[in-house]
């Protein structure tokens, strides 16, 4: 168990590891994420249409 003073400097040091994006990067990665954001709702919303008709039309067989 170390003290607080040695665990303050063992995160220090790994902080000090840690290689950060560059603005190009962060810029590439957050367009990956919006688009893929994007495509997933438009592929779910088709989903949800395609079970709100086929629920459509069993109940409507019953009704």
């Amino acid at each position: 168990m170390a003290n607080p003073l040695q665990f303050m400097q063992q995160v220090r040091s790994e902080v000090g590891k840690v290689v950060w994006p560059n603005r190009r990067e962060v810029l590439l990665t957050t367009m990956m994420v919006l688009a893929l954001a994007t495509v997933t709702a438009i592929f779910f919303s088709f989903v949800d249409l395609g079970i709100r008709e086929a629920l459509k039309l069993v109940l409507g067989m019953f009704g």
